[in-house]
């Protein structure tokens, strides 16, 4: 018998506003698989996303995580829960954000359920794990700057920085390429695959980089309210699928690596 799934959901719905944005979706995600979420602007992505991390309340369905039940106000175990990190499309950090990148990266460190055992426990091995962090996703020379200094490549290895300070389990991203230019995108997403590769993560992407998905990902999920599709990429990015899950006026950029949804002219 295989490993359970990291995360199962079943029939997971969401109402946003009044409307219904997540509409009966269910999944697995297999151990240490990369699973891509795509569909159009609008399509409930970033909104399942948040009610699977439990920052949004579901209005039917249930989410397993790591094999334990998701509470109806996002309640998880604290040994779970430490056990999960997410990247967000921005972070907002207000003028000069008095906060270094040390002392970010060491707030991954700190979070509730931690066993210091596995680094020797104490203050050295807190210093040891920021600093092999900060090392690990080239950022060893950032860690006395300011956050709000970091250019936009810069913060999102910082931020990988931060999942990666202490063992974890599950990585969850909502376009975290977002905001980068090509060559940035390029060498985060190569970050990114060395990193789930050396950690063992399982990983949920939003996506609308339909080539990297293409390239790197397990798993695609096409959202569009509703789960309209589910496989490997060749199966759920087919024309025919992307067709069915775009429109006919709405084609994936095909750039380089740099996507979005544009309009046919």
């Amino acid at each position: 018998m295989g490993s359970p799934p990291v995360v199962q959901v079943q029939n997971l719905s969401v109402l946003r506003d009044g409307l219904l944005a997540v509409d009966g979706v269910s999944f697995a995600l297999a151990r240490e698989t990369d699973t891509a979420l795509v569909g159009p602007n609008g399509a409930g992505k970033s909104t399942l996303v948040a009610a699977l991390l439990g920052l949004l309340p579901r209005s039917g369905g249930s989410v397993r995580i790591l094999g334990q039940e998701l509470g109806p106000a996002g309640e998880l175990p604290r040994s779970v829960r430490s056990q999960i990190a997410y990247l967000p499309q921005t972070l907002a950090l207000q003028g000069r954000f008095p906060l270094t990148v040390s002392e970010f990266v060491g707030f991954g460190f700190d979070l509730p359920g931690l066993n210091l055992a596995w680094l020797g426990g104490g203050s050295r091995g807190r210093r040891q794990a920021i600093q092999q962090a900060l090392q690990r996703t080239g950022c060893g020379d950032l860690g006395v700057r300011l956050l709000s200094e970091l250019s936009g490549g810069q913060l999102k290895r910082v931020l990988l920085a931060f999942c990666v300070v202490r063992p974890r389990r599950l990585l969850v991203l909502d376009e975290a390429q977002a905001g980068l230019d090509v060559p940035s995108t390029e060498q985060f997403h190569q970050l990114l695959l060395e990193l789930r590769r050396q950690e063992g993560w399982t990983v949920l992407q939003v996506s609308h980089d339909l080539e990297m998905v293409r390239r790197s990902c397990d798993q695609v999920l096409c959202l569009n309210r509703r789960l309209r599709c589910s496989g490997s990429p060749d199966h759920a990015l087919s024309p025919e699928r992307l067709l069915e899950l775009y429109g006919p006026n709405v084609v994936p950029y095909r750039h380089q690596h740099n996507h979005a949804g544009a309009q046919r002219p």
